[in-house]
């Protein structure tokens, strides 16, 4: 891929609703413009997880090649997000001694310490999908953020382990490789959507992020500027949709309809006297549903998978940390007086977040939408994967470079001593010679 050259990253974001292909470029600024982008209805997933195969490919080819033309740009390699009621983070503790002969650290300490983590035991049919660094301790200081550079004999650290099952993954893989291209690097959705909606503030002060997808609601937990939580709750907009669906017994396109156009979150805030006419199936009667009658029913669902996602900051440990409180996004949070509701039923402080954080200050109106959190944050995650691969291999060459130096110096030293070590024979000798002469 010619990002080297030309900063180019692609992302494919497979939700249950929409799959998307984003390409973007980082300008002088280090923003990210997004040049290309596609989206096609998805069908073959379900909450989260890729279950048909075939309509899933269908669908990623035709927004790749739209995505590809409407930027100008072939690639080869993506970032891809992976969600789905499998995932599942635990937390964990390592540590490593240094040698007797340094006692500062570098990075390869921090790097032996992450990869240890990709060691640790778990369940069979499952892999490590992430491994992220919350603080370090060197010796018995704790709280360090960044220990490159310190002194000190023991390193350890606390991380959060995000783990998956192989096979869900092994299916996006496999989606992906069908249409000729290569995964990057599959990467966590609600991490992916807290890249491109929080700022630094908000982690720093304590946040939770909540996007409420089609099939599923992810959900973030940030502190003290380190990750603290992550859940996959199963059920998203799509619920909602269905409940709207058997409740006013209409087609569920309909229900998809009503709900996005005339859909409100609180039931109190919906008025009396509205109602929508729904035509009836195959010539039957027309159908009047109320707007108070649709929002108790999309407000009865929505408490539910607030009260799910309530569960998961507890279980977080920070419930009382998040003074920057709550952060929604993925289409959900387009739902009508969803900030109020969550505001009322959990008393925490709540904005609607918006991928704008780090895109170009002039995007294209359709990619600002919360239900592009993901697919932005993809591109994002990308672009610092791909710095760190560079800088990783910059690195490897400076090395390179300094063994050689090395190399040569000894060299030098070798061959320095050698005409010295002559040099002194051949004086020992000349003393030697003129001394038998004398004798």
């Amino acid at each position: 891929m010619m990002r080297q050259k030309s900063n180019y990253v692609a992302a494919v974001d497979i939700g249950t609703t929409k799959i998307v292909s984003l390409i973007g470029k980082i300008n002088e600024n280090g923003k990210l413009d997004v040049i290309g982008m596609s989206k096609s209805i998805s069908k073959g997933v379900k909450r989260g997880v890729v279950l048909n195969i075939e309509e899933t490919v269908s669908a990623i080819h035709q927004t790749v090649e739209e995505a590809q033309k409407q930027a100008g740009v072939q690639f080869s390699d993506v970032f891809v997000g992976i969600a789905g009621q499998h995932i599942k983070s635990i937390k964990n503790r390592g540590y490593i001694n240094l040698g007797t002969d340094r006692d500062e650290i570098i990075q390869n300490d921090i790097d032996a310490l992450i990869a240890d983590m990709y060691k640790i035991p778990i369940d069979l049919g499952e892999e490590i999908i992430h491994v992220l660094p919350q603080n370090y301790i060197v010796d018995n200081e704790t709280g360090v953020k960044n220990p490159v550079g310190m002194s000190g004999r023991r390193l350890e650290a606390n991380f959060h382990i995000v783990i998956g099952q192989i096979a869900s993954a092994k299916n996006i893989e496999k989606c992906i490789n069908r249409v000729g291209l290569k995964v990057n690097q599959l990467i966590l959705e609600p991490l992916a959507s807290s890249s491109a909606v929080l700022t630094d503030d908000e982690k720093e002060a304590g946040v939770a992020l909540v996007d409420i997808g089609g099939g599923t609601t992810d959900v973030a937990v940030f502190f003290d500027d380190s990750i603290r939580h992550t859940a996959v709750i199963p059920f998203g907009g799509n619920v909602v949709t269905k409940d709207i669906k058997e409740g006013c017994k209409i087609l569920h396109r309909q229900a998809e309809a009503l709900k996005t156009q005339f859909g409100s979150a609180l039931g109190d805030l919906a008025p009396d006297d509205k109602v929508v006419t729904i035509p009836g199936i195959n010539g039957r009667e027309p159908k009047e549903i109320s707007f108070k009658n649709l929002a108790y029913i999309i407000q009865m669902r929505m408490e539910e998978i607030i009260d799910a996602v309530m569960f998961e900051i507890e279980n977080s440990g920070c419930m009382d940390k998040l003074s920057a409180g709550i952060v929604l996004t993925g289409g959900g949070a387009l739902l009508k007086h969803i900030s109020q509701l969550v505001r009322f039923h959990t008393g925490m402080d709540v904005r609607i977040g918006y991928p704008i954080e780090y895109l170009n200050s002039d995007p294209a109106e359709e990619i600002n939408k919360p239900q592009y959190a993901t697919s932005v944050g993809l591109l994002l995650k990308g672009w610092e994967l791909y710095q760190k691969q560079e800088r990783g291999e910059h690195d490897a060459e400076e090395k390179e470079y300094e063994e050689d130096d090395m190399l040569v110096e000894a060299e030098e030293n070798r061959v320095g001593s050698g005409i010295i070590a002559a040099f002194k024979k051949r004086i020992t000798d000349i003393f030697e010679e003129k001394g038998a002469d004398m004798e």
